[in-house]
């Protein structure tokens, strides 16, 4: 019996119309349709990115629009729109990336065959411009117990590829705003509450992100929120001292590199 899903986005005005267009009717492409796709406009939003959703609105009735009247950041948006939610089960979409379009049965399927299961994500492939640029991918472990340990001093999910049960993620307390962290501090309270987790080892989402990204994500002003934001997620999650202290001293060394080798760096991690 097929499961109800709905489909969660947030929407900034920053966003172009064509990668919101694309991500929009990946999910409109899925095997398995979502019942809902809830879509949380984090502030005024341009002509242009109206003009997409009036388009996808008038020849779907899945889509559920709802206007905030300021921008108030991607954790309150979030926890705006899981309470929004009709379904049990929500799958989080960035508004720029690309679903594959077996995302949500591959991902149904597994809630299916374990009860017990709260939180379901994949593996990832990152391109740059076009969909066959590909620049990279992220692995995620794939077990529960191995996701717990890799909690510790790493996020074990990618955000853009998860399915969660929308019961869980209200008893951990919902998304909370920490600004670059809001899906990791969520996910660590998820699983210190004892939620199980798995991931799904195919690249069901294609994450869209720019060549000099991860070269341009460091210096003075990334040092003290970074800081600031592992610190909160090693209080609420499963790490101990010792795990905080090795991530933060990488944190500080990355943060300082010069913006070119930190992008190999990164690049190396990805292609490895």
């Amino acid at each position: 019996m097929a499961q109800s899903i709905s489909v969660l986005m947030s929407l900034y005005m920053k966003e172009e119309p064509a990668n919101l267009k694309a991500s929009l009717d990946s999910i409109l492409a899925q095997t398995l349709q979502p019942q809902e796709i809830v879509v949380i406009l984090d502030g005024p939003i341009t002509r242009d990115l109206q003009a997409v959703l009036d388009e996808v609105q008038a020849r779907s009735s899945l889509l559920n629009v709802l206007p905030q009247a300021a921008n108030q950041g991607l954790g309150v948006a979030l926890a705006i729109g899981v309470q929004a939610c009709a379904n049990e089960l929500i799958a989080r979409m960035d508004t720029d990336d690309i679903a594959e379009p077996t995302r949500l049965q591959k991902q149904a399927a597994a809630f299916q065959k374990d009860p017990q299961l709260s939180i379901c994500s994949s593996n990832i492939v990152e391109f740059a411009g076009s969909v066959t640029n590909i620049i990279g991918h992220r692995r995620v472990p794939e077990h529960n117990a191995e996701i717990r340990q890799f909690s510790k001093q790493r996020n074990p999910f990618n955000h853009m590829a998860i399915m969660f049960k929308r019961s869980a993620v209200l008893a951990a307390g919902n998304y909370r705003p920490l600004t670059g962290f809001e899906d990791y501090y969520l996910w660590v309270r998820m699983l210190k509450q004892g939620d199980v987790a798995y991931n799904i080892q195919e690249d069901l989402v294609h994450a869209r992100t720019g060549a000099d990204m991860y070269a341009r994500r460091g210096g003075a002003q990334y040092l003290l929120p970074g800081l600031r934001g592992r610190y909160r997620i090693y209080r609420a999650g499963l790490g101990n001292l010792l795990d905080f202290l090795k991530v933060a001293l990488i944190h500080i060394v990355i943060s300082l590199l010069p913006n070119k080798l930190r992008g190999m760096i990164y690049a190396k991690k990805l292609h490895a």
